[in-house]
């Protein structure tokens, strides 16, 4: 199969639990061992993500690419977290993560979310709308991240204004905070 074969032979769909074991093994191909002393992962553990907002791409029925949105709250803010942002080694470079980006933040904007945050790299997440969070320090991440790679993308302008402090899982938020900032709660 050719790599045109490939880009064209790609379907998307919304994520069930059904490809948990195949997504758990891109992530560990994709960021190994590693992944677990992250700071986005540790934000993660405090609850689930969002399924209806999350999706793969899959290529003769596995899964080749995959991409989560997590609830996440900061202060009286309210976001999604992206990631991880996962493609199989020989389905790279044929635009699936970018579309799969896409797709999620559609889903989040459709939903009546405001704001997304990662962390990643800005080359490639600037095109689909992700910039570098400023001012410094406007978000207390669980664990260090170089503030170069702390990016968000706001779904609606001027969303990012409104979230700062202590990011968290949003089931884990202070009860006061929570729905303050998201529009379609």
């Amino acid at each position: 199969m050719s790599i045109a074969d490939l880009a064209t032979d790609v379907a998307y769909v919304p994520e069930t639990a059904a490809h948990d074991p195949e997504i758990e093994d891109i992530n560990a191909e994709a960021f190994g061992p590693g992944r677990f002393s992250r700071a986005a992962y540790a934000i993660r553990e405090g609850g689930p993500h969002r399924r209806d907002l999350s999706f793969v791409a899959l290529s003769d029925g596995k899964v080749a690419g995959s991409v989560r949105m997590t609830p996440i709250a900061a202060g009286r803010g309210r976001a999604l977290l992206l990631g991880p942002l996962a493609v199989r080694p020989a389905f790279k470079n044929l635009g699936i993560g970018r579309k799969l980006v896409a797709m999620a933040l559609e889903a989040a904007r459709r939903d009546g979310w405001r704001l997304s945050i990662l962390v990643g790299d800005a080359p490639y997440y600037a095109p689909l709308g992700f910039s570098k969070v400023v001012p410094y320090g406007q978000l207390a991440m669980p664990r260090p991240v170089d503030p170069a790679r702390l990016l968000a993308c706001e779904l609606e302008p001027g969303a990012l204004d409104g979230f700062a402090g202590e990011v968290v899982h949003a089931d884990l938020a202070r009860p006061a905070a929570r729905g303050a900032l998201k529009a379609a709660e």
